[in-house]
Parts: C-alpha cells; sequence; structure tokens
C-alpha cells in the first residue's frame, strides 16, 4: 500500500482507464458498461471519481455521484472496482475512507451503495468494517446482468447506508462491539460462491431464502446492523433496532 497512491480523477484519459478496469472487472456486455462520460459528468457535477494508481497503472476506482432525496444531499457510491492482483490489500477501504473525507468537505453526511446480499466478503466489508447498515432489499434491482460474476440470478441488491459521522460508523470503523442488541440473524453460506459459478439450484434457494428473511425483518423495523464471518467461511448478517441517530429518508 505504500507504493500505492489515491486521488481524484479529471482527465478523459483517466475516465478511459477507468472504463477499461471497469469491463476487465465485471466482463459486462456493452450496453451495461458505464461509458466515459458518466465519470465525466460525475467530476463535474458535484461527485468524485477516485483512483489508485501503480506507477502509471489505474489499479482501482470508485466512483461518487451527487445524489437528493426528500431535501437531503448525499453521495451515491455507484462502483468502486480493485485489479483481482490488488484485493485483500486494504485498497478498497482506503478509497472508500477517501470519499469520506470529500464527503465531510461538502457537508454531506450520507454515502448509500447497493450490494449483492450474497457476496460474504463485499457484506463484511461493508458492515463491520465500514459501519454502514442496511434496511432496504430491492428484488433484480438492475434486471438481467452479462457479468459472469452474478452466476445468472437475478440482481438482488441491499442498500448501503454509511452515515459518515455517526456514532455508529465510528465505533465499528474503530473496531468496537456494538451496542445494539442482536435481534435476529440470517446466514449465508460460505458454497454459495462456487454455487453460483457453476449455475447450481442451491445458489437460488440460497438467494430466495434470504430475500425472504430480510424483506421479513425489515418489515418489522429491523435492519442490518452488523455482519459475522465464521471459521468456515460463512457469513451472517445481524439485524437488530436501527439506532435512533440514523434518520430514515
Amino acid at each position: 500500500m505504500s507504493e500505492l497512491r489515491v486521488e481524484q480523477l479529471h482527465t478523459q484519459e483517466e475516465f478511459d482507464a477507468c472504463v477499461h478496469l471497469q469491463q476487465k472487472t465485471w466482463q459486462y456486455s456493452a450496453g451495461e458498461l458505464l461509458p466515459r462520460r458518466v465519470f465525466f459528468l460525475a467530476d463535474k457535477l458535484g461527485g468524485h471519481v477516485l483512483g489508485a494508481w501503480d506507477g502509471a497503472t489505474l489499479v482501482g476506482f470508485n466512483l461518487g455521484l451527487p445524489a437528493h432525496r426528500h431535501g437531503m444531499a448525499y453521495i451515491h457510491s455507484q462502483m468502486l472496482a480493485v485489479l483481482p492482483e490488488y484485493r485483500n490489500s486494504g485498497l478498497g477501504r482506503t478509497m472508500k475512507l477517501q470519499q469520506r473525507e470529500i464527503a465531510l468537505e461538502q457537508g454531506i453526511k450520507l454515502i448509500e451503495w447497493t450490494y449483492d446480499p450474497l457476496e460474504i466478503k463485499n457484506s463484511f466489508f461493508n458492515l463491520s468494517r465500514l459501519g454502514a447498515i442496511s434496511r432496504r432489499y430491492i428484488p433484480d434491482f438492475y434486471g438481467a446482468s452479462s457479468s459472469p460474476l452474478q452466476g445468472g440470478l437475478p440482481t438482488d441488491r441491499l442498500y448501503a447506508e454509511w452515515w459518515i459521522d455517526s456514532d455508529h460508523a465510528k465505533r465499528v470503523m474503530a473496531r468496537e462491539p456494538l451496542n445494539e442488541k442482536i435481534e435476529a440473524m440470517v446466514s449465508v453460506p460460505a458454497q454459495i460462491y462456487a454455487w453460483k459459478a457453476d449455475g447450481d439450484r442451491h445458489a437460488a434457494e440460497t438467494q430466495s431464502r434470504v430475500r425472504e428473511a430480510l424483506q421479513r425483518h425489515f418489515a418489522e423495523g429491523l435492519a442490518v446492523i452488523g455482519y459475522d464471518r465464521a471459521e468456515d467461511g460463512t457469513g451472517k448478517f445481524l439485524l437488530g433496532v436501527p439506532p435512533a441517530e440514523l434518520p430514515r429518508y
């Protein structure tokens, strides 16, 4: 990490590199790729594009779009990509923390994004390293996807709410234990990656089970406030009453 640098991107050539890295990461068809113009507009309209460089090579980026809902401005973090050989290095966290600093300088308190509930590592990162919470589940959010990483499943997504200046987020980022009582848990088996890659029926069955359980708990007023990973790699959503300091929006 000491040899890498993270900085905001502003040029068309840098945005072209982001488009290339996006394709390399998700292997989308042309119709699903975010074009250079989206990165350009994000930079010009109050969002940002962060790039991670190893020398002259772009190895990661984080795209944040300006957003507004119910009278509140926030950042929608649309896409974060890191080349495989640079994953598990802390680079993703470095880019998210820099995104947080940019948002705080703008007076913004919320960064939002969506993520696949079946992606155990990503869920753990969002919930137990950054301190995001989730209380909205959208089935088939993007519709059919050309990415092989989706495994042919519907593009179900959870919303991550990262209230970046909240006590909850600060405690989680400091690796302190949760203050909230855990009322329910929903597990995702470690085998999910193999099942998705093989088109195994257990992947679809797991997605349906997780969808039903999380939607039911959200309807009861609970939120995902944490995440655990067992030694065998199984993931577990931890649900409880969301902290009172985190408003509905």
